[in-house]
């Protein structure tokens, strides 16, 4: 009688031994399941093969949040599309009033007529008008940037070439800052693979963040290593007008909010969308009161 109760219970041992470790096992594959459900991509269930309904509740709750989470991405992505193509909609409407009124504004301009505070009204007027157009472009621009419809077309670039050729054609608008550039370019050509159109328009988004805040000089450098090749736009900037580094590049952030200037606050949010598209990278960086802004485009 008494080995047959050691029997029994060795047996029962082996029986609560095997399930656990079937547990466990059904435990490693439940997590597997959840890791790749991390894919966008993977759109699975977790199941369970082993009987048992505190496992079958687990498996059942698990599924329960992996398809609010699914449902709630689905909403979420669809809102997106949808404030994408609504700023799209009215960026588009309003350019061509703003065109309307800017041509009207410098016919008005022409007339001979105006009295002194009338010519003081239509000179705002057509610096409001050039904002607002500016404004209308942007948001445009960046409604078709977030699309899958601006295919950047990569090629060879002359980096050196391109960028003496914009420092050059942005001169004047350096000087009208009082800045003092200082550029610094290695004895060798540097070629990228890049957009040439869209890497202008990154520069131009850059340099003009840097004739907003930049007091008295900034540094553009070009550099190579084995990560790629960085380009990097250095200037000092005052200590209320420093930005936080790790906002600069999303949408609609400003340093400070109360002197937009008729800015929408998308330049540098324009210049990572491109930078993307294009496989580079942007980033920025503060010491002091020195930020530098980095763009690093791949090694071809």
């Amino acid at each position: 009688m008494k080995t047959a109760a050691i029997i029994v219970l060795l047996i029962l041992c082996i029986v609560l031994v095997i399930y656990l470790v079937i547990m466990k096992i059904q435990l490693r594959q439940i997590e597997a399941e959840l890791h790749r459900n991390l894919d966008p991509a993977y759109n699975r269930q977790v199941t369970v093969t082993l009987l048992d309904r505190s496992l079958s509740s687990l498996s059942a709750e698990i599924n329960r949040s992996l398809d609010t989470q699914r449902r709630l991405k689905r909403d979420a992505e669809r809102a997106e599309r949808s404030l994408r193509q609504s700023v799209s909609d009215i960026a588009h409407d309003l350019r061509t009033p703003m065109t309307v009124i800017k041509g009207n504004l410098q016919l008005l301009a022409q007339e001979e007529h105006l009295s002194e505070r009338g010519a003081e009204y239509l000179a705002v007027s057509r610096e409001k008008a050039d904002a607002l157009k500016e404004m209308a472009d942007t948001f445009f621009e960046m409604s078709v940037l977030e699309s899958d419809d601006a295919a950047a077309q990569l090629t060879q670039v002359n980096l050196t070439k391109v960028l003496m050729q914009f420092l050059a054609d942005s001169e004047a608008a350096i000087r009208l800052h009082h800045l003092e550039p200082e550029i610094v370019f290695p004895e060798k050509t540097v070629h990228i693979k890049a957009d040439e159109q869209m890497l202008l328009r990154m520069l131009g988004n850059v340099l003009n963040n840097l004739l907003k805040y930049a007091k008295g000089s900034f540094r553009l450098s070009v550099s190579q290593d084995d990560s790629g090749c960085t380009l990097a736009f250095s200037n000092p900037v005052a200590a209320d007008q420093m930005p936080d580094p790790a906002l600069m590049f999303t949408r609609s952030y400003r340093a400070d909010a109360s002197r937009s200037g008729g800015s929408a606050g998308l330049g540098l949010y324009i210049v990572r969308l491109l930078a993307e598209k294009q496989n580079a990278k942007v980033s920025a960086e503060t010491a002091g009161d020195l930020l530098t802004i980095s763009i690093v485009f791949p090694q071809t």
